[in-house]
C-alpha cells in the first residue's frame, strides 16, 4: 500500500477531481446494454402501431414466424392467455373527495385497441437483429381507426372521444393543495393583481443511450436477471415481479454504464416487461435495445402544462397570494410518475424563495391519444417555478417595479429562516437576497444599458432576463451503501443510488476516501444492482449526495470504528484512548500511531486480531431523509435578437447557486451547465408537437424536434455559494442535478421578453422559436 497523502491533498472534499470513470468512457470501455452478450441471445424488435386510435381487428402473424431465424412471435392474445393484466402503477395522490385516481390500466402489448402512436402491438424475437426486423414487417395488423385527442384541454371538454369507456370525460384526477377560501380572499383584497396563462410545453427526452435491457434465466441459481439502461433497478425488480407474480428474489435487477437518464428511464415501460416475459417463456437470454425513432414515439415524454395564474401585492408590492390553476396531459396511460410530477412536486416549490402567506393550486389531468407523460429533469419543479417567475416578471412591468427589485422585496429574509411556507413545508437554509445580487453584479447588469444601446445601432436589440429558483430534493426517502476492503488495501464501495453520467464514481469515492485518508482510485465503484446493497432509490429527485453520499459516509465511519478496535489491539491501548484523523490513529496525547493501511492489513489477520472480531473490513449503512432541502439560486441571460429574422442569440450567462456544502466543484457546475442547456433547449428550441385533430406526431426526428447545440450557446457562468450548509443531512449538502434545468426557462424567456417590450409584446409561450418571435413583431408592426 502507497502512502497517499499527497492524494488526500488533491482529491479530498471540496477539491476539483477529475471524473475517474471519464478515461473508461472516452477508451470505449464503458458497458452499456447494447455491449452486452451472452451465448444464445437472441434479438426483440417491437411493432408499434400507427395509429392514435383505433380498434385492433385481425392479426396474422403466420409470415412473420416463417421467416428463417424467428424464434417467437408475442401479440396481446398471449398475455391475455398467461393471464397477465395492465402494468403495476400504484398513484400517491388522492382526488379532493378522497377517492383514488382514474387509472388507464396499460398493457404490455395493446389488445384489442391501440390508443397513441407508438404503442407496442406485436413483439419479434430471432436469433438476429435484421431477421426480427423482417419479419416485424410481416406482421399483418387491421386497424379500425377512431376518433382522437391529443391536447388536454380538448379531452377534458364535453363530446371529446372517450380513451377509456369507464374513465369518463378522460378526467384521470382533480388534484388540490392549500386553502382556497383565504387565498382567494386575500387576492380580492389585494391592491394590485396579475393575471397570465402559461403553456409548460411538451418535451421528448433524448438521451445519448437509448433505452434497452436484457433479461436472462440463470438456471443455477433458478432466478431471473434483468440488466438495463434504467434509473432506478429496486423499482424495477419490485414492479416487474407484481405484474409476473413473483417474489421479489426470483429477479435481480442491475444497471452498467447508463448514458443519460434525465427521468425518462425512471420508470417501468411496455418493452422492459416483454423481454423479462420472452426470456421466461424461451428460457432463453433475450435483448432489445430502442432505435431513435422508437425513443420518439415510446420514450414518456414531459411537461406539457396549461396554467392559469394569479399573483396579488399589497400596496408595498408584497406578494399577499398565490393561485395555480392547472390542466395537466398525462398521454394514453397512467405511466409509474404520471400523476405525481404535475401535483406534488409541483407543489413543493410552489410560491419558491418568496414569503407568501396564501397558496392554493388545483390541478385537472386529462388522458389523450400522445405518449404518456412521466419525469424528466426537476420534475415538476421546472414547471412550478416557470408559472410562478413568469407572474411576477409580468407583475414587475405592471407595477412599473423593476423585476430585480420586486423580487427583491419579496424574497424570504435570513432571519426569517426557517421558513413555513404556506403549503407547510419548511425551507430550511438560504441567502436569497444576496445570491440575487451576487449573480447581477456577476452578469454585469448595471452595464446592460451601455450593451442594448450599441446592439440597436447595428439593428439588433438587446435583452436582459432574471429568475430566482428554488429547487427540492425529493425522491424515494432512503438509501443504502456497503464498503467492502480486500486484503491488498483496495476496496469496493456499492450503492443503491445510481449514476447516469453524474460523475458518482468519482464524487462518491472521494467521500470515503477523505474518511480513510487514501487515494479515491483505490475504491472500486459498484451502483445499482439489487444484489449488492439490501436497498436502493435509484436515480432521480437531485438526491444522490445527500441520501447515497451520506450512506456512504455512514458507512467508511463504521469501518473506522471497527479499526479502533484493532488499532487499540496493535498499539496494546484501550480502544476508548484511540483517536483517529484521516490515515491513522493515534493513543491520546501521545506519538504512538498506526497506519490506516496497517490496520486494513491486520484486519485479514486472524492472529493480529482481537479475541472474537471477525476477520475484514465490510460494512453497510442505511440513511434516511431527515428532511427537504432546498436548493437555490439566480440565473441572468442576455440575449441578442435580430428583428428581421427572430433568431435570438444568447450572449452572456450567469449563475449563483446554493448547493450547500459541495463535494466536487468540478463535478457540480458540470451538472448545472447540462442542466441551463436542457431550459435552454425547452425556452428557445425543443417542442413536441401533435396534430391536434389526428394526434399523430410530428416532431418525431431531429428533422422536426430541435435540440441545443453547442453553437447556439456561450460559457455559461456558474459560481458556488456554500454560506448556507443544510441541517438536515450530515454532509450539509443540497441537491445540484436539476437546478439547472429549473432557473433556465424563465430567465431566457424573461430576456427574450426584455428585447421585445418596445412593440408591446408582453407575453409568448414556449419555445420562443425564430418563427415565432418574427410573427409576433410583425404582428405587432401591423
Amino acid at each position: 500500500m502507497k502512502d497517499d497523502s499527497s492524494a488526500i491533498a488533491r482529491f479530498g472534499i471540496g477539491q476539483p477531481m477529475r471524473r475517474i470513470e471519464d478515461l473508461r468512457f472516452i477508451t470505449g470501455r464503458g458497458r452499456y446494454v447494447d455491449d452486452r452478450t451472452e451465448p444464445g441471445m437472441l434479438q426483440a424488435v417491437f411493432l408499434r402501431s400507427p395509429y392514435a386510435h383505433a380498434r385492433i381487428g385481425r392479426i396474422d402473424t403466420t409470415a412473420a414466424r416463417a421467416v428463417p431465424g424467428v424464434v417467437a412471435v408475442f401479440t396481446g392474445a398471449d398475455l391475455a392467455g398467461a393471464g397477465l393484466g395492465p402494468l403495476p402503477v400504484k398513484p400517491p395522490i388522492k382526488q379532493p373527495d378522497g377517492s383514488g385516481v382514474a387509472i388507464a390500466p396499460r398493457p404490455a402489448l395493446a389488445n384489442g385497441r391501440v390508443r397513441y402512436v407508438g404503442e407496442p402491438v406485436a413483439m419479434v424475437i430471432a436469433e438476429s437483429l435484421a431477421a426480427a426486423e423482417d419479419a416485424a414487417e410481416l406482421v399483418e395488423i387491421e386497424y379500425e381507426a377512431l376518433p382522437a385527442v391529443a391536447l388536454a384541454a380538448d379531452a377534458l371538454a364535453a363530446g371529446a372521444p372517450l380513451l377509456f369507456d369507464e374513465i369518463p370525460g378522460n378526467l384521470a384526477f382533480r388534484w388540490e393543495v392549500g386553502d382556497a377560501a383565504r387565498t382567494r380572499a386575500a387576492l380580492a383584497g389585494a391592491a394590485h393583481v396579475t393575471e397570465i396563462e402559461l403553456r409548460n410545453n411538451r418535451l421528448i427526452p433524448n438521451s445519448m443511450e437509448p433505452r434497452g435491457c436484457v433479461a436472462r434465466y440463470d438456471a443455477e441459481r433458478n432466478r431471473f436477471e434483468f440488466a438495463g439502461s434504467i434509473q432506478n433497478p429496486f423499482a424495477f425488480r419490485t414492479q416487474l415481479a407484481e405484474w409476473l407474480g413473483w417474489r421479489n428474489d426470483r429477479l435481480r435487477c442491475y444497471a452498467d454504464d447508463v448514458g443519460g437518464g434525465f427521468g425518462a428511464k425512471n420508470q417501468l415501460q411496455p418493452e422492459n416487461a416483454m423481454v423479462l416475459f420472452a426470456a421466461d417463456k424461451l428460457r432463453r437470454p433475450v435483448k432489445w435495445t430502442n432505435d431513435r425513432a422508437g425513443s420518439f414515439q415510446s420514450d414518456a415524454h414531459a411537461r406539457d402544462l396549461l396554467s392559469r395564474v394569479r399573483i396579488g401585492f399589497d400596496a408595498q408590492q408584497k406578494i399577499v397570494a398565490l393561485e395555480v390553476d392547472t390542466t395537466a396531459n398525462l398521454g394514453a396511460y397512467l405511466s409509474t410518475n404520471g400523476a405525481l410530477i404535475p401535483t406534488v412536486p409541483t407543489a413543493a416549490v410552489l410560491g419558491g424563495a418568496y414569503a407568501i402567506p396564501a397558496v392554493y393550486m388545483h390541478v385537472r389531468a386529462a388522458y389523450t391519444n400522445t405518449v404518456p407523460v412521466d419525469a424528466y429533469r426537476g420534475a415538476g419543479r421546472p414547471e412550478s417555478i416557470y408559472l410562478l417567475e413568469r407572474a411576477i416578471e409580468a407583475a414587475a412591468h405592471e407595477l412599473a417595479v423593476s423585476p430585480a427589485e420586486l423580487r427583491r422585496r419579496n424574497l424570504i429574509a435570513p432571519e426569517q429562516l426557517p421558513y413555513k411556507t404556506a403549503l407547510g413545508r419548511t425551507i430550511d437554509s438560504g441567502a436569497f437576497p444576496l445570491l440575487l445580487d451576487r449573480a447581477l453584479e456577476r452578469a454585469d447588469a448595471a452595464g446592460f444599458p451601455a450593451r442594448a444601446a450599441a446592439a440597436k445601432a447595428k439593428g439588433l436589440r438587446r435583452g436582459l432576463g432574471l429568475a430566482y429558483y428554488l429547487e427540492a430534493t425529493l425522491g424515494p426517502p432512503s438509501d443504502a451503501a456497503r464498503i467492502a476492503f480486500a486484503p491488498d488495501g483496495s476496496a469496493t464501495l456499492a450503492v443503491g443510488t445510481q449514476s447516469n453520467g453524474q460523475g458518482h464514481e468519482t464524487s462518491f469515492a472521494q467521500l470515503a476516501a477523505a474518511e480513510f485518508g487514501i487515494d479515491p482510485q483505490r475504491i472500486t465503484f459498484r451502483q445499482a444492482d439489487t444484489d449488492a446493497t439490501p436497498e436502493g432509490g435509484g436515480h432521480g429527485g437531485s438526491r444522490s449526495l445527500n441520501l447515497g453520499g451520506t450512506a456512504v459516509v455512514l458507512a467508511a465511519r463504521k469501518i473506522v470504528e471497527k479499526g479502533k478496535t484493532i488499532a487499540a489491539h496493535l498499539l496494546e491501548a484501550a480502544a476508548a484512548d484511540i483517536e483517529y484523523e484521516p490515515g491513522r490513529y493515534r493513543i491520546a496525547g501521545t506519538d504512538r500511531v498506526v497506519s490506516f493501511d496497517e490496520v486494513v492489513r491486520a484486519a485479514f489477520d486472524p492472529k493480529r486480531l482481537p479475541e472474537g472480531l471477525a476477520p475484514g473490513l465490510d460494512e453497510t449503512a442505511r440513511y434516511e431523509r431527515e428532511g427537504t432541502n432546498y436548493p437555490n439560486g439566480a440565473h441572468v441571460c442576455e440575449i441578442e435578437l435580430e428583428p428581421a429574422t427572430g433568431i435570438v442569440r444568447i450572449v452572456r450567462y450567469t449563475v449563483v447557486d446554493d448547493f450547500g456544502r459541495v463535494i466536487n466543484p468540478l463535478l457540480v457546475k458540470g451538472q448545472v451547465v447540462g442542466g441551463v442547456v436542457q431550459g435552454i433547449g425547452q425556452a428557445l428550441y425543443e417542442e413536441g408537437v401533435y396534430d391536434p385533430d389526428s394526434a399523430q406526431l410530428l416532431s418525431g426526428s431531429f428533422m422536426d424536434y430541435c435540440l441545443p447545440r453547442a453553437d447556439n450557446l456561450p460559457l455559461i457562468d456558474v459560481q458556488l455559494y456554500e454560506g448556507a450548509p443544510t441541517p438536515t443531512n450530515p454532509l450539509g449538502a443540497k441537491g445540484c442535478g436539476e437546478a439547472g434545468a429549473t432557473g433556465a426557462p424563465p430567465a431566457v424567456v424573461h430576456a427574450v421578453l426584455d428585447a421585445l417590450r418596445e412593440w408591446g409584446i408582453r407575453s409568448l409561450d414556449m419555445p420562443l422559436t425564430p418563427e415565432k418571435i418574427w410573427r409576433a413583431i410583425h404582428g405587432a408592426t401591423a
